[in-house]
C-alpha cells in the first residue's frame, strides 16, 4: 500500500498512476484549491504504508514544502524535479528521490534517481524493465542507450553550480530572487495577489493573479502582452488554473528578476485605482 500527500497537482496525477500498482491512501483530503500545506499532525499516516509519497515543489500552484516529512520507519519517495539543486537537504531521510533534469540540472529526458540501496529488489511484477531501479543499479545506468549530449550538458551545469556558490549558493540566489517577486506582490494592495501561504510559497514559481484574487482577464492579458515586447516570455500561468506565472529556475538570473520586477511596479503604477 501506498500513501499520497495530495497537495497539488502533481501529487494527484501520481496519486492516480499509483492506483494502477496497488491501493492507494491519501494522507490529506483531496481539494480543488493548493494554496497550504497542513500541519503533519493532521496528517492520515498509515505505519503499514509501503512507503509514503509527495512532490517537494508543486508548479502549477506555487506551493513548496519547507520541511522534510517526518515518516518515522515507512520509505519517504519525493518528486523533486522542480526544486533539485536549488535547497541543501539531508538525502539519508528518503527512500526514493527522483527528478526529471529539466528544470535545474539540463535538458529534458534525463532522470536523476537516488535511492536507498536496501529498496532495491523491491520492484512490482508489472514494472517495466526500464524503470526497474534494481536492474539500472545492476547495468550501471547502462541498461539502455543513454542520452549522452544531455548528460555532458548537465555536467557543465554541474560546474556552472559549483563555481556559482554550490547548492547553499543557488539557494541564497532562490530566496533573493523569489523575495524580490513576492514583495512587490504584497505591497501591492492586493493588485497583483498570490493565494499561497507565506510559510510555502514556492521559491521557484510565483504564482499571481492581476486585478484581485479572481483576476481580470484584460489586465492579464495586456501585462502578458507588455512582457512579451520585452522578451519576458512564458509567463502565462498554468492552462489548468490560469493568471501568470513567474518561474525562477537555477538559470534565471538575479538581472532578469530585477527587470521583471520594474515592469510589474510600472504596470502597477499605470493600472492602479
Amino acid at each position: 500500500m501506498g500513501e499520497d500527500d495530495d497537495e497539488g497537482s502533481w501529487s494527484a496525477k501520481a496519486a492516480k498512476e499509483a492506483t494502477k500498482y496497488g491501493k492507494i491512501n491519501m494522507v490529506l483530503p483531496k481539494t480543488d484549491s493548493y494554496t497550504d500545506i497542513p500541519d503533519q499532525s493532521t496528517w492520515n499516516l498509515s505505519p503499514d504504508a509501503s512507503y509514503v509519497y509527495y512532490c517537494a515543489n508543486e508548479t502549477v500552484h506555487g506551493v513548496e514544502f519547507p520541511f522534510i516529512p517526518d515518516t518515522k520507519d515507512v520509505p519517504l519517495v519525493a518528486d523533486m524535479s522542480s526544486n533539485m539543486l536549488t535547497r541543501p537537504f539531508d538525502v539519508s531521510k528518503f527512500g526514493v528521490i527522483y527528478a526529471g533534469a529539466q528544470k535545474n540540472i539540463g535538458p529534458a529526458g534525463v532522470t536523476l534517481v537516488i535511492i536507498r540501496e536496501d529498496l532495491l529488489g523491491k520492484a512490482a511484477a508489472t514494472c517495466p524493465i526500464v524503470l526497474d531501479y534494481t536492474i539500472m543499479a545492476k547495468d550501471n545506468s547502462l541498461h539502455n542507450t543513454p542520452p549522452t549530449f544531455a548528460i555532458y550538458v548537465m555536467g557543465e551545469v554541474f560546474k556552472w553550480i559549483k563555481k556559482n556558490g554550490g547548492v547553499k549558493g543557488m539557494q541564497e540566489k532562490a530566496i533573493e530572487k523569489s523575495n524580490i517577486i513576492y514583495n512587490i506582490i504584497d505591497t501591492s494592495n492586493n493588485f497583483y495577489y498570490c493565494p499561497v501561504k507565506t510559510a510555502v510559497r514556492s521559491r521557484m514559481n510565483v504564482p499571481f493573479r492581476i486585478g484581485g484574487a479572481n483576476g481580470n482577464d484584460d489586465l492579464e492579458k495586456e501585462f502578458l502582452a507588455g512582457a512579451q515586447k520585452l522578451g519576458m516570455l512564458q509567463l502565462k500561468g498554468h492552462r489548468s488554473v490560469g493568471g501568470i506565472r513567474a518561474s525562477l529556475y537555477n538559470a534565471v538570473t538575479v538581472d532578469n528578476v530585477k527587470a521583471l520586477s520594474v515592469y510589474m511596479k510600472d504596470f502597477y503604477q499605470t493600472h492602479k485605482k
